[in-house]
């Protein structure tokens, strides 16, 4: 099988939940455990990073990421799902895992995966965990799939775990409270562990607090050890200035991730590279702090956060899809400066429409449209949900088309929004 035939294989022969939703949702490690036996265990031949979170451990897995590659180590990065390309999903210092690799892996393994019946995102976790290897990456960071403690990435033994945040999304798998939820997300603290939490919140911080000390784990919440005091634009970068209120200490640094979301996420990584420096054997100088936080986008190939597509009018695209990051990617538009506000948003059928639809821009004009995956609402459906609730728009078929409807109908001086699911933007880049 040549490249796309395989990537066609895998897709077709193992349940993935881009495609079918809560249906590829496996409890349970023992698929991916015996997987990583008959690899060898590669996921112990280098050190670990482990992140969960509802929102930001894309973000935050590609900064620690960037980081780490100035500090001069062999970075290795997983992290999903892929925007364009499946390749996007595993990567060393940046750099895509090949066409060639992809297929040796499949080829090779092929037998033992459909005898063990995995879902492709063991899958994809195994071949990750062994191009790694193979390539003696020194540091790995792992992004969770779904949830942590039944993901499939959680076998690893890591050197660090963060949690980026708790929101309410995936409640028909892990959970309908915030401290439920954040019993499963709080399943990769591992014993004695350091383990980072980037946002507080009462009824996660409490499980969180149970969970480290019953493991014997150090746990240090982001946003009581650095505050961002002021941020502000510089050429491509958003500059933050952040303070440490324990002692006052103060530190610029330039992000070249630009959604004011990022506040937060720089906070949770600021706070991840001092656990790493004294807690850990890396080595992490101050001038690698700097230096890959102000290169992400270059060092990573980070794509779909509040990216800028076009000017006059301006374009923008970004993958939030739940109601805590729309909520926080609606108060990024409602910042902008614009005559007319173009909203082409699609999302996928098990949204909780109830909580996202009140988030959204009343003062715009929408082009509703799906994303090209099984699990897509029909356009159709999506409008008739925001229209009962007096919002104006029309329908347009497929994202690209879509897209260019609202160019078609904005001004030099309009803003235009693509996103409402991470496969709306995956659409809008893939051509």
């Amino acid at each position: 099988m040549n490249y796309a035939q395989t990537t066609q294989f895998l897709f077709n022969s193992f349940p993935s939940y881009q495609n079918v939703g809560p249906g590829a949702y496996k409890e349970g490690l023992g698929g991916i455990t015996e997987m990583c036996r008959l690899l060898g265990n590669p996921q112990r031949n280098y050190f670990t990073i482990h992140i969960a979170g509802t929102n930001g451990k894309g973000s935050t897995s590609h900064i620690l990421a960037s980081v780490l590659q100035q500090a001069g180590y062999c970075v290795g990065l997983f992290t999903s799902p892929h925007l364009v390309d499946f390749r996007e999903r595993i990567r060393v210092n940046g750099q895509p895992i090949s066409e060639r690799e992809v297929v040796s892996f499949v080829k090779k393994h092929r037998e033992e995966m459909v005898a063990l019946g995995l879902s492709f995102f063991e899958m994809t976790t195994a071949m990750a965990f062994d191009h790694f290897s193979e390539n003696e990456v020194e540091v790995a960071i792992i992004e969770t799939g779904l949830g942590g403690r039944l993901d499939s990435t959680n076998i690893i033994t890591p050197i660090l775990s963060v949690i980026t945040n708790i929101g309410l999304d995936h409640t028909s798998m892990l959970g309908s409270t915030i401290g439920e939820i954040a019993f499963e997300k709080g399943g990769i603290i591992k014993p004695d562990v350091p383990v980072v939490v980037g946002e507080s919140h009462p009824e996660s911080d409490e499980v969180f607090d149970r969970l480290a000390e019953e493991r014997g784990s150090a746990i240090t919440y982001a946003d009581r050890v650095w505050k961002v005091v002021d941020s502000e634009p510089s050429g491509d970068y958003v500059r933050y200035h952040i303070q440490r209120p324990c002692d006052g200490r103060t530190q610029i640094l330039d992000l070249d991730l630009v959604g004011s979301y990022q506040r937060k996420n720089i906070i949770t990584a600021r706070t991840a590279v001092s656990v790493l420096r004294h807690q850990t054997h890396l080595n992490i100088s101050t001038r690698a702090l700097v230096e890959g936080v102000r290169c992400v986008v270059a060092s990573t190939g980070l794509m779909g956060r509040w990216q800028r597509l076009g000017t006059s009018p301006a374009v923008f695209c970004d993958t939030g899809h739940n109601a805590h990051g729309l909520r926080e990617v609606v108060a990024q538009i409602e910042s902008q400066s614009y005559r007319k506000l173009y909203m082409v948003v699609g999302m996928v059928s098990d949204k909780d429409f109830d909580a996202v639809i009140p988030l959204m821009p009343r003062d715009a004009h929408y082009i509703f449209t799906a994303p090209s995956v099984h699990r897509a609402l029909p356009a159709g459906e999506l409008a008739a949900k925001f229209m009962g609730e007096g919002f104006e728009g029309e329908v347009v078929e497929g994202v690209q088309a879509a897209y260019r409807r609202a160019i078609e109908l904005a001004g030099p001086d309009d803003f235009i929004f693509i996103g409402g699911s991470t496969f709306v933007v995956a659409d809008l880049l893939s051509e």
